[in-house]
């Protein structure tokens, strides 16, 4: 009887993405909700993604307050991952009102030094909540 070998390029895929999905570690910061239908954020090796953050539920009256907390936010889940803002390589900006943009980028440029990462910023219609600014951050941890 002749046995049937499996095509390589199926092996592979079907290992490969078997390797990739062992190889997440979820990081979800202490005091995010329970059953949300996404993770806060996720490491695969020295990468780590970190969803869209805003201020939380309580947005501060101050635009650069709301902006603060959300890079806090941020900072917080990478740091689960053993990085900081300092190991972004990419990060999305979303704002409710572009002429935030500068106000914004106060913020930003105090939080994120040189070499700055690669930004995308877009301007929405509306966001989670009351929230202005949303982020999302792709960072690479840096070997020591």
């Amino acid at each position: 009887m002749h046995k049937r070998a499996i095509p390589l390029f199926l092996f592979l895929s079907v290992f490969c993405a078997g390797s990739f999905a062992a190889g997440k570690k979820v990081l979800t910061p202490p005091g995010t909700a329970p059953n949300r239908p996404f993770s806060a954020g996720l490491q695969v090796g020295d990468t780590i993604y970190v969803s869209g953050m805003t201020a939380g539920s309580s947005i501060p009256d101050s635009f650069e307050e709301e902006v603060q907390k959300t890079l806090d936010n941020i900072n917080g889940v990478l740091k689960l991952g053993g990085a900081t803002l300092a190991d972004a390589v990419s990060v999305q900006v979303y704002l409710t009102d572009m002429s935030l943009f500068p106000r914004m980028n106060t913020v930003y440029m105090k939080n994120f030094q040189e070499p700055r990462p690669t930004r995308t910023t877009v301007g929405v219609t509306k966001l989670a909540g009351t929230a202005h600014i949303e982020i999302t951050v792709t960072a690479r941890k840096t070997k020591k």
